[in-house]
């Protein structure tokens, strides 16, 4: 049976974000407008309208998202925000790419699974695992200083300080 208000069967709903009438679109279709966050994502929807431009700006979140997830598997290994900025990249894909999406979340199960394993455990579980990261952190910092060497910022005491103690 057909809707008469709308030109379409009863029970089902134009696609988010075109017009009845627009030809189906499988990249403009691939989010809906009930996927996309925040109080007002007009300015995506007639984005998406333009292939063109659409195309271009898939583009520019491919490249800075890769950028970001690079720059944070490269600072990974070094004490800061390497895991943060892959899952920032992760976040940037994940705003126009379904497969990005289907990452992050997989992502989120993992850490919410470490997280709730690693609460579960006894204290001194906790603080085995807490002082072996640490002493990690600490062996990776003294391999960059081995090969680097000491900035130039260090203050001469604590430079000599260094060389003496930790042999670099």
């Amino acid at each position: 049976m057909t809707n008469p208000e709308r030109g379409r069967p009863e029970g089902t709903a134009p696609d988010a974000g075109r017009p009845e009438s627009a030809p189906h679109d499988p990249v403009a279709s691939e989010s809906t407008e009930e996927d996309l966050p925040g109080p007002d994502w007009g300015w995506r929807r007639r984005l998406r309208r333009n292939k063109p431009l659409y195309s271009a700006y898939r583009i520019v979140v491919f490249v800075v998202g890769l950028v970001v997830v690079l720059g944070g598997l490269a600072l990974v290994p070094l004490p800061g925000p390497g895991w943060a900025l892959v899952i920032l990249g992760l976040v940037i894909w994940a705003s126009e790419f379904e497969k990005a999406r289907a990452v992050l979340e997989f992502v989120k199960r993992q850490v919410r699974r470490w997280n709730d394993w690693i609460m579960a455990q006894p204290i001194w579980v906790r603080i085995v695992v807490g002082l072996l990261t640490a002493a990690f952190v600490g062996f990776v910092v003294w391999c960059v200083l081995k090969v680097g060497g000491i900035p130039g910022f260090v203050p001469d005491g604590a430079t000599g300080w260094l060389h003496t103690h930790l042999w670099l």
